[in-house]
């Protein structure tokens, strides 16, 4: 299979920014170039950056959403009081710890 390095994937000395090269086959160079004459985007540096953007707010996305399926899943809620929240403004990582431990032991019984 021939592939060929992706055009415009290499910038400048810019602050802030790395080079990256990657081999794809034809058909991904052609997909690729032809999403960005059809895009917007000025260079495929450009459509490359947001399709890993989107890729990170997607991902963003499943974790929060399976952090709210294990916060129903954790068993029946119980009302916060002020000291519950001014420990964890305290400490929150001391404070999801007692939280994580309780759960474990509420949903063990």
């Amino acid at each position: 299979k021939s592939t060929k390095a992706l055009s415009g994937a290499r910038l400048q000395s810019v602050e802030g920014m790395e080079t990256m090269n990657i081999s794809l086959p034809e058909s991904l160079k052609q997909f690729i170039d032809e999403h960005v004459a059809k895009g917007g985007y000025s260079t495929v540096s450009e459509y490359i950056r947001a399709l890993v953007r989107d890729d990170q707010k997607r991902k963003a996305q499943e974790r929060l959403e399976a952090l709210l399926l294990e916060g129903l899943e954790s068993g029946e809620a119980t009302e916060m009081t002020k000291e519950n929240w001014d420990e964890i403004r305290r400490d929150p990582k001391v404070a999801y710890s007692k939280f994580r431990k309780i759960s474990r032991i509420l949903s063990a019984t």
